[in-house]
């Protein structure tokens, strides 16, 4: 094999660890490495002229951490918290320098893998997600999973 062919041929078949989610009918993968904790819903605080994706501050352990609505940046409609849901505190770098921030889910599914060589490309019609917000979409359980650009989405 060229060293090209076994560079793609390793990328194809890695597995990622991952935690799914839900929002609304959509599943979403979340790189296991950014998922610092899962909590129950706690208290907001509405933060003026801030970002419609990320209106409010929560409290986690003392730090504050800016609470983002995934629904608003993918053009889903908002809904009312049920028993399901769930914060899901993450991790990323924003300008070179870490940042927790919290993600409402309207569930959380389990911890589970994917692998790169179930990968499908993300279509260019019939989608109303914004292509760079997308790494990539896959398969699990026999349902398509989307595996959100987080860097992306919250900058």
């Amino acid at each position: 094999m060229t060293g090209q062919a076994e560079h793609a041929s390793a990328d194809h078949a890695r597995i990622l660890q991952v935690v799914m989610i839900g929002l609304g009918d959509e599943k979403f993968a979340l790189d296991a490495a950014i998922v610092r904790e899962i909590i129950d819903p706690v208290p907001v605080t509405k933060v003026a002229g801030a970002k419609p994706f990320v209106p409010s501050i929560i409290n986690v352990r003392g730090n504050i951490v800016p609470l983002a609505d995934l629904r608003l940046r993918f053009g889903m409609p908002l809904t009312d918290a049920s028993a399901d849901t769930r914060i899901v505190v993450i991790e990323i770098p924003i300008d070179d320098e870490p940042v927790l921030v919290g993600l409402i889910a309207d569930k959380v599914y389990e911890v589970t893998e994917i692998s790169h060589a179930d990968t499908q490309q993300t279509p260019r019609v019939g989608v109303n997600w914004k292509p760079e917000f997308i790494r990539f979409i896959t398969k699990w359980r026999d349902e398509f999973v989307i595996v959100p650009n987080m860097e992306r989405i919250l900058h």
